[in-house]
């Protein structure tokens, strides 16, 4: 049987590192905690700006070889002046990762 503690020192986290040639290398991906993920999706339906949408979420979850981010929310729109094919891959994966469908993505935008 798990215990509270087993759950909560489980490393769950799904990683994937992702080949960039646009960038040069590699960067490594995590999904979104349920944290993160829940206070994206509340900016969204709070908001309702779309603007950045894509490099809002990647910065959450571009991390190093440890696992800790590399950017920070307000790099967003740093990142998201880079190319758009890029991020729009990039944006994909941690969908996948986080679990989020394009209908939770609609529904957390009011559509």
């Amino acid at each position: 049987m798990l215990t509270k503690d087993s759950i909560l020192s489980a490393k769950d986290f799904d990683t994937q590192v992702v080949h960039v040639p646009e960038w040069g290398g590699d960067v490594t991906l995590r999904g979104l905690s349920s944290m993160d993920r829940d206070n994206f999706e509340a900016d969204l339906a709070e908001n309702q700006d779309l603007r950045n949408l894509r490099a809002r979420l990647v910065v959450k979850a571009i991390v190093d070889e440890d696992g800790n981010r590399i950017f920070a929310d307000s790099d967003a729109e740093a990142l998201g002046a880079k190319n758009s094919s890029v991020i729009i891959r990039l944006f994909e994966e941690v969908r996948k990762m986080s679990g989020m469908s394009d209908e939770e993505l609609q529904e957390a935008q009011g559509n």
